[in-house]
């Protein structure tokens, strides 16, 4: 399990470095080296745009890898999904600016963020998957959290570079070649990723649908067909997550430098010292789904993390790093006590003939709502003088929402604490 675990959270760690360098790139300086002709807002925009077109590609890269998943089984897609990514972020880094070649540079940019989403919306059903399948009955929870720790370890790799990279550099230098640094980086890491996971077994669930017959033809279709429901709920119930993570994480870097005039190194510092603290907690939070169950954690999580953004709101718009941290780290808190558990929780929801397409479509789907509109809708929200409460009132309205849909969707821990099964999905 340890083996498993680690390759499937370092997997994942890699893919969301490759995801996260992006975002953050867009909010420090995509927008006047990609559409110079824009004005400074709506450049932000447009570099947010780009952002956003990796969240419309996830839900068809888990559709497409999901099938694979499905029909080939856990282990292929891990290894396809982060070959994929790592192609494209590297590739990023060698993009020629507007300068240079004029349209077709944000035309280059777009296609590969699509490619780098449609890479990224393989790989968590496929690593989650893996361990929560191998993991043994009362400790899913745990297990199934670890790869859930590979976004805070992505962020805080790639932010870490872009740290280092934004405090060494001028800013001349920064803007002309550091900022593709992360990218190019990016290769180097995903060779080891696959080195990882070149070896891991596959998973016994799907070893045991195939050897009874019971793999299905058509994954996606029959899906649609028969679990429709299912899939909307998911979505919904992780859209809050979403749109509080990147308004945490990608918003608020752009909105602190470029309208509060704080030092980008010092806000990224902010910022990575919140996700630590997420990062840290996830672990524990999975522990404590094994005893308390999945859906409770979940709810609680969200319904925090919908209250908790006003605060966060509030901090962010003092201008004080200090602040910026504390409302990151408690807001973050809240963030993965819902998606600390979803690990586990989300591939109980599915049958296994179904589970690798079901849970990461239902899963990525709900990033477009969440993750993919949210800093384009802050960024217009938060235009007026003064704390930008609508982007607060935003926010929770999807956490809202995501509360309704967590408690349309059935409990999984069917035997009582520490009990919970993958008990498939209601026909």
């Amino acid at each position: 399990m340890g083996r498993i675990a680690a390759a499937s959270a370092a997997g994942t760690a890699i893919e969301f470095y490759d995801f996260f360098a992006y975002g953050t790139a867009a909010a420090l300086v995509l927008g006047p080296l990609f559409f110079p002709d824009f004005s400074a807002m709506a450049g932000t925009l447009a570099a947010f745009g780009t952002f956003g077109v990796g969240f419309v590609a996830r839900p068809l890269g888990s559709m497409l890898f999901g099938h694979f998943g499905d029909r080939l089984g856990r282990r292929p897609v891990l290894v396809a999904s982060l070959m994929l990514t790592g192609l494209a972020t590297t590739a990023v880094g060698f993009v020629p600016t507007y300068d240079r070649i004029g349209a077709a540079a944000p035309a280059i940019l777009i296609a590969l963020r699509f490619l780098q989403g449609l890479g990224l919306g393989g790989e968590w059903g496929g690593a989650v998957l893996l361990t929560a399948e191998h993991a043994p009955r009362g400790r899913r929870g745990l297990w199934a959290s670890l790869p859930q720790t590979g976004p805070a370890v992505g962020f805080v790799l790639a932010n870490g570079i872009m740290l280092v990279l934004s405090g060494w550099l001028t800013d001349a230098q920064f803007r002309d070649w550091g900022w593709r640094v992360p990218f190019w980086a990016a290769g180097v890491l995903a060779l080891g990723g696959l080195w990882l996971r070149a070896a891991l077994p596959e998973s016994p669930d799907f070893a045991a649908a195939a050897e009874r017959g019971q793999l299905a033809r058509l994954p996606l279709g029959e899906l649609l067909r028969d679990h429709w429901r299912l899939v909307l709920l998911t979505a919904g119930a992780v859209a809050g997550g979403y749109a509080v993570f990147y308004t945490v994480t990608t918003w608020s870097l752009s909105y602190a430098t470029e309208r509060l005039g704080m030092d980008r190194t010092v806000a990224l510092g902010a910022l990575m010292a919140g996700v630590v603290v997420k990062g840290a907690a996830t672990p524990f939070v999975g522990l404590l789904g094994d005893r308390l169950g999945r859906r409770p954690l979940a709810l609680a999580g969200t319904a925090a993390a919908g209250v908790g953004i006003f605060p966060f709101i509030w901090l962010l718009a003092t201008g004080s790093a200090p602040a910026m941290a504390l409302g990151a780290a408690l807001e973050l808190l809240a963030f993965i006590t819902a998606f600390g558990v979803l690990g586990a929780y989300v591939p109980e929801l599915y049958e296994p003939r179904l589970r690798c397409t079901g849970a990461g479509f239902g899963y990525n789907l709900g990033g477009i709502l969440g993750g993919a509109l949210t800093p384009l809708a802050a960024t217009r929200l938060a235009q007026g003088e003064g704390t930008p409460w609508a982007v607060a009132a935003y926010v929770a309205m999807i956490a809202l929402l995501s509360l309704a849909c967590f408690a349309g969707l059935p409990d999984t821990m069917t035997g009582g604490a520490g009990e919970g099964d993958l008990v498939g999905a209601p026909a």
